[in-house]
Protein backbone atom coordinates (compact mmCIF):
# COMPACT_ATOMS: atom_id res chain seq x y z
CA UNK A 1 0.00 0.00 0.00
CA UNK A 2 0.96 3.37 -0.60
CA UNK A 3 2.19 5.71 1.90
CA UNK A 4 0.05 9.28 2.25
CA UNK A 5 2.73 11.74 0.21
CA UNK A 6 3.49 8.32 -2.27
CA UNK A 7 0.46 8.96 -4.49
CA UNK A 8 -0.97 11.04 -7.29
CA UNK A 9 -4.11 12.57 -5.70
CA UNK A 10 -6.12 12.92 -9.32
CA UNK A 11 -4.90 9.27 -10.31
CA UNK A 12 -6.29 7.54 -6.95
CA UNK A 13 -9.59 9.42 -7.21
CA UNK A 14 -10.31 8.96 -10.69
CA UNK A 15 -9.36 5.17 -9.11
CA UNK A 16 -12.20 5.61 -6.78
CA UNK A 17 -14.28 7.10 -9.48
CA UNK A 18 -13.97 4.05 -11.30
CA UNK A 19 -15.15 1.86 -8.34
CA UNK A 20 -18.08 3.80 -7.72
CA UNK A 21 -18.90 3.74 -11.27
CA UNK A 22 -18.83 0.03 -12.06
CA UNK A 23 -20.51 -1.00 -8.53
CA UNK A 24 -23.01 1.84 -7.14
CA UNK A 25 -22.07 3.69 -3.62
CA UNK A 26 -24.28 0.89 -1.50
CA UNK A 27 -22.41 -1.85 -3.23
CA UNK A 28 -18.48 -0.26 -3.00
CA UNK A 29 -16.77 -1.12 0.23
CA UNK A 30 -13.96 0.10 1.71
CA UNK A 31 -12.18 -2.46 1.07
CA UNK A 32 -13.12 -1.74 -2.78
CA UNK A 33 -11.49 1.42 -2.36
CA UNK A 34 -8.34 0.85 -0.86
CA UNK A 35 -7.51 -2.11 -3.22
CA UNK A 36 -8.22 -0.11 -6.08
CA UNK A 37 -6.98 2.97 -5.06
CA UNK A 38 -3.80 1.07 -3.97
CA UNK A 39 -4.28 3.17 -0.01
CA UNK A 40 -4.44 1.88 3.03
CA UNK A 41 -7.58 2.68 4.86
CA UNK A 42 -5.59 5.51 7.30
CA UNK A 43 -4.09 7.36 4.30
CA UNK A 44 -8.20 7.27 2.72
CA UNK A 45 -9.38 8.64 5.68
CA UNK A 46 -6.31 11.06 5.68
CA UNK A 47 -7.02 12.69 2.90
CA UNK A 48 -10.38 12.21 1.12
CA UNK A 49 -12.11 11.60 4.77
CA UNK A 50 -14.62 8.98 4.79
CA UNK A 51 -16.57 6.69 2.29
CA UNK A 52 -19.04 9.09 1.51
CA UNK A 53 -16.77 12.05 1.71
CA UNK A 54 -14.74 10.72 -1.06
CA UNK A 55 -18.04 9.63 -3.23
CA UNK A 56 -18.96 13.48 -2.99
CA UNK A 57 -15.42 14.51 -4.29
CA UNK A 58 -15.91 11.60 -6.98
CA UNK A 59 -19.03 13.39 -7.98
CA UNK A 60 -17.31 16.49 -8.67
CA UNK A 61 -15.12 15.13 -10.20
CA UNK A 62 -17.13 13.44 -12.98
CA UNK A 63 -19.31 16.81 -13.33
CA UNK A 64 -15.99 18.75 -14.28
CA UNK A 65 -15.06 16.26 -16.98
CA UNK A 66 -18.86 16.26 -18.20
CA UNK A 67 -18.73 19.55 -18.28
CA UNK A 68 -15.04 20.10 -19.98
CA UNK A 69 -16.95 17.25 -22.41
CA UNK A 70 -19.85 18.93 -23.41
CA UNK A 71 -18.14 22.41 -23.78
CA UNK A 72 -15.30 20.75 -25.75
CA UNK A 73 -18.02 19.18 -27.88
CA UNK A 74 -20.24 22.48 -28.62
CA UNK A 75 -17.11 25.16 -28.90
CA UNK A 76 -16.18 23.34 -32.18
CA UNK A 77 -16.02 26.15 -35.15
CA UNK A 78 -19.03 24.39 -36.98
CA UNK A 79 -23.12 25.08 -36.54
CA UNK A 80 -24.71 23.91 -33.73
CA UNK A 81 -26.87 21.00 -35.71
CA UNK A 82 -23.35 20.13 -36.39
CA UNK A 83 -21.40 19.84 -32.86
CA UNK A 84 -24.51 18.70 -30.96
CA UNK A 85 -24.31 15.58 -34.12
CA UNK A 86 -21.07 15.22 -32.89
CA UNK A 87 -21.52 15.46 -28.81
CA UNK A 88 -24.45 12.63 -29.41
CA UNK A 89 -22.35 10.41 -31.77
CA UNK A 90 -19.34 10.70 -29.27
CA UNK A 91 -22.19 9.48 -26.41
CA UNK A 92 -23.30 6.43 -28.62
CA UNK A 93 -19.22 5.21 -29.49
CA UNK A 94 -18.84 5.19 -26.11
CA UNK A 95 -21.59 3.18 -25.30
CA UNK A 96 -20.90 0.89 -27.93
CA UNK A 97 -17.16 0.39 -26.66
CA UNK A 98 -17.74 -0.57 -23.39
CA UNK A 99 -19.25 -3.87 -22.73
CA UNK A 100 -19.85 -3.23 -19.28
CA UNK A 101 -22.90 -1.21 -19.77
CA UNK A 102 -22.11 1.39 -17.11
CA UNK A 103 -23.97 3.91 -17.85
CA UNK A 104 -23.67 7.77 -16.87
CA UNK A 105 -21.76 7.95 -13.27
CA UNK A 106 -24.32 11.14 -12.81
CA UNK A 107 -27.36 9.38 -13.56
CA UNK A 108 -26.40 6.33 -11.90
CA UNK A 109 -26.03 8.11 -8.33
CA UNK A 110 -29.16 9.92 -9.09
CA UNK A 111 -31.02 6.71 -9.23
CA UNK A 112 -29.20 4.84 -6.33
CA UNK A 113 -28.35 7.78 -3.75
CA UNK A 114 -29.93 11.15 -4.54
CA UNK A 115 -33.55 10.48 -4.03
CA UNK A 116 -32.34 9.49 -0.18
CA UNK A 117 -29.49 11.80 0.02
CA UNK A 118 -30.37 16.31 -0.28
CA UNK A 119 -26.33 16.21 -0.08
CA UNK A 120 -25.93 14.64 -3.02
CA UNK A 121 -28.85 15.48 -4.99
CA UNK A 122 -27.86 19.03 -4.52
CA UNK A 123 -24.24 18.39 -5.96
CA UNK A 124 -25.73 16.62 -8.81
CA UNK A 125 -28.46 19.84 -9.64
CA UNK A 126 -25.51 21.74 -9.95
CA UNK A 127 -23.16 20.13 -12.08
CA UNK A 128 -26.26 19.23 -14.78
CA UNK A 129 -26.72 23.32 -14.28
CA UNK A 130 -23.50 23.85 -15.29
CA UNK A 131 -23.90 21.29 -18.66
CA UNK A 132 -27.34 22.79 -18.96
CA UNK A 133 -25.43 26.39 -18.99
CA UNK A 134 -22.83 25.21 -21.50
CA UNK A 135 -25.43 23.95 -23.72
CA UNK A 136 -27.26 27.22 -23.29
CA UNK A 137 -24.67 29.88 -24.31
CA UNK A 138 -24.05 27.60 -27.63
CA UNK A 139 -27.65 27.31 -28.22
CA UNK A 140 -27.65 31.06 -27.60
CA UNK A 141 -24.50 31.72 -29.91
CA UNK A 142 -25.93 29.65 -33.02
CA UNK A 143 -29.51 32.13 -32.31
CA UNK A 144 -27.19 34.64 -32.68
CA UNK A 145 -25.64 33.70 -35.95
CA UNK A 146 -29.13 33.32 -37.15
CA UNK A 147 -28.78 29.08 -37.18
CA UNK A 148 -32.06 28.88 -34.92
CA UNK A 149 -35.07 31.08 -35.02
CA UNK A 150 -34.96 34.18 -33.04
CA UNK A 151 -38.27 32.78 -31.51
CA UNK A 152 -36.90 29.88 -30.03
CA UNK A 153 -36.62 28.72 -26.32
CA UNK A 154 -32.59 28.67 -25.55
CA UNK A 155 -33.67 27.63 -21.70
CA UNK A 156 -35.76 24.70 -22.80
CA UNK A 157 -33.99 23.43 -25.63
CA UNK A 158 -30.78 23.06 -23.11
CA UNK A 159 -32.72 21.02 -20.49
CA UNK A 160 -33.93 19.46 -23.68
CA UNK A 161 -30.30 18.29 -24.70
CA UNK A 162 -29.15 17.69 -21.27
CA UNK A 163 -32.20 15.28 -20.62
CA UNK A 164 -31.76 13.59 -24.36
CA UNK A 165 -28.19 12.95 -23.20
CA UNK A 166 -29.24 11.07 -19.87
CA UNK A 167 -31.66 9.40 -21.43
CA UNK A 168 -29.01 7.90 -24.11
CA UNK A 169 -26.96 6.81 -21.45
CA UNK A 170 -29.96 5.17 -19.56
CA UNK A 171 -30.95 3.34 -23.19
CA UNK A 172 -27.29 2.62 -23.53
CA UNK A 173 -27.65 0.67 -20.29
CA UNK A 174 -29.84 -2.26 -22.41
CA UNK A 175 -29.04 -2.12 -25.48
CA UNK A 176 -25.71 -1.76 -27.65
CA UNK A 177 -27.03 -1.89 -31.13
CA UNK A 178 -25.77 1.36 -32.37
CA UNK A 179 -28.55 1.40 -35.09
CA UNK A 180 -31.10 1.57 -32.20
CA UNK A 181 -28.85 4.20 -30.59
CA UNK A 182 -28.32 6.37 -33.54
CA UNK A 183 -32.24 6.24 -33.88
CA UNK A 184 -32.68 8.42 -31.00
CA UNK A 185 -29.98 10.72 -31.89
CA UNK A 186 -31.63 11.17 -35.05
CA UNK A 187 -34.49 12.40 -33.16
CA UNK A 188 -33.03 14.08 -30.73
CA UNK A 189 -31.05 16.25 -33.40
CA UNK A 190 -34.67 17.09 -35.65
CA UNK A 191 -36.10 18.98 -32.31
CA UNK A 192 -33.11 21.42 -33.46
CA UNK A 193 -33.61 21.25 -36.86
CA UNK A 194 -37.42 22.30 -36.21
CA UNK A 195 -35.86 25.45 -34.56
CA UNK A 196 -34.70 27.05 -37.42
Amino acid sequence: MARLREFDHDAVLNLAMQVFWANGYHRTSLNDLCEAMLLNRSSLYAVFGDKRALFLETIDRYGDRAVTRVSAALSRPVPIHDAAAGFFTEIVDQICARPSRIGCFMGNTATEVARHDRVVAARLRRHLGRVEAVFRDAIAQAKARGEISEHSDITALARFFVASAQGLHLIGQTTTDKAVLEDIVEMILRTLERQR
